[in-house]
């Protein structure tokens, strides 16, 4: 009797052991998988505050108005400060990441100093100038190897936490995050040795009620027969319907669907069942039809859906999709507040998604008047550097959420392309952005 009694202490003592071991293990494992994230997403944060940067110090160079200069300069001294404060969230205070960070305090004293002066007053000077036009150059090449570097980690699925333990223990094995980041540290100490000049001295957005949402409100019954068209899924496949709750911005039916390999989302407003956004994934094989083809196919979709009078502005390869961006055009006047984005499959021209939010928030029909400037005149008042490849007119929402008609220029400007829209009032430049370029297949590179 007492020996069964010591087997079973033995055993729940075993066990309970066992149980604790477990836990610690679990809890372990999450704080690794917390300390990951937090990595990731701070090394994926400061991959895309480096894009923009060099995208906004681009278009500051296209710029031509003192007046918008100071908000852009503005713009990128805050990008500066966030790209700072995510290099201090990873794993590298054992290696030397000094030249970077010295890199980046420069930039944001050189664009915070200019931000604040009366530029009307003090212009830019010349060695400004071309100071930027290096500074575009090489934060262009900082940006380019921190995508190799977040290429080799998405491809790779490379993890940050072997990244400090390396670090902590001096281990020599080959670590492509570290020497990705080496590479970096090494290009920008190239360029603080006397490349930066004597400047440096040291280290829609109004958020409104639905405009364009009208008609009848439809029954679940409705919705779900709407989306299985939209989506155009057999009647048979399984498909989930649920209304939104209180605090959504319209009441809404939100449908999923799963059928053979595909996973559909879509929302419906309830008046009048029009499609706000569109999701479908599954897997994609090779292209077989062209960028065109496919923005035929998303003109169809449209049409189909009844998104009348829409015209493409932009499109973008990315891999096997085509995305695609589309306005609404009254009286020959591009409505850029009323834009529309569409997503189709390269492989057999498959309609992948749809955010019409913005269009189904801001379109109606607008009293457009009259431009005060002619074309020629809102042209002199575009950068003389820029070479302008096509204009048309615009409306645009301003910076202070204010509609103007504008006259929208698209120009290139050192191997980069810009749009720019001159107010066709006051001739004052309202905005200047650099359109985004195909992405580099670093797998070839």
């Amino acid at each position: 009797m007492i020996r069964w009694l010591l087997i079973a202490v033995l055993t729940v003592g075993i066990t309970g052991t066992a149980v604790w071991g477990y836990q610690e293990h679990q809890e372990k494992n999450a704080i690794l998988i917390q300390a990951e994230n937090s990595y990731q997403r701070a090394f994926h944060d400061l991959t895309y505050q480096l894009n923009l940067l060099h995208d906004k110090i681009g278009t500051t160079l296209a710029m031509n108005s003192q007046k918008q200069l100071s908000p852009q300069l503005a713009e990128i001294w805050r990008l500066t400060s966030e790209a700072h404060n995510d290099v201090g969230q990873l794993p590298l205070a054992l290696m030397p990441f000094n030249k970077t960070e010295e890199f980046l305090a420069n930039i944001g004293e050189f664009s915070y100093r200019t931000a604040i002066r009366d530029l009307n007053k003090n212009p830019l000077k010349d060695d400004e100038v071309k100071l930027l036009e290096k500074l575009y150059e090489q934060s262009g090449s900082i940006k380019k190897q921190l995508r190799k570097v977040q290429y080799m980690v998405l491809n790779d699925n490379l993890r940050w936490m072997d990244v400090q333990l390396a670090l902590a223990t001096n281990e020599k094995s080959d670590n492509k995050i570290i020497d990705g980041f080496k590479t970096v540290e090494k290009n920008v100490e190239g360029y603080t040795e006397g490349d930066l000049g004597p400047t440096f001295t040291g280290a829609s957005k109004d958020n409104h009620k639905y405009r364009n949402i009208s008609g009848e409100d439809i029954s679940e019954k409705q919705a779900k027969e709407k989306a299985t068209d939209i989506f155009e899924v057999p009647k048979d496949a399984k498909v989930n319907i649920t209304k939104s709750g209180k605090g959504a911005d319209i009441p809404t039916y939100s449908v999923s669907y799963r059928s053979k390999g595909k996973n559909g989302y879509m929302d419906l407003s309830v008046q009048g069942g029009h499609p706000i956004n569109v999701l479908v994934e599954r897997n994609l094989k090779e292209p077989s039809i062209s960028l065109y083809q496919s923005l035929e196919k998303a003109k169809s979709f449209l049409k189909k859906n009844k998104f009348d009078s829409m015209e493409p502005y932009q499109s973008s390869q990315y891999e096997n999709i085509g995305v695609f961006g589309f306005l609404y055009v009254q009286d020959q006047v591009r409505i850029y507040p009323d834009s529309l984005q569409v997503k189709v499959a390269l492989d057999n021209g498959d309609i992948l998604g749809l955010s019409a939010r913005n269009f189904l928030k801001n379109h109606q029909k607008r009293d457009i008047p009259e431009p005060s400037l002619s074309e020629e005149e809102a042209q002199e008042k575009v950068n003389p550097s820029v070479k302008i490849q096509e204009s048309h007119l615009a409306i645009i929402e301003n910076d202070l959420n204010e509609e103007v008609l504008c006259y929208e220029f698209l120009g290139t400007l050192g191997g980069s392309t810009y749009r720019i829209f001159i107010n066709a009032e006051d001739g004052m430049e309202e905005k200047v952005e650099k359109l985004k370029e195909a992405e580099m297949n670093f797998a070839t590179s």
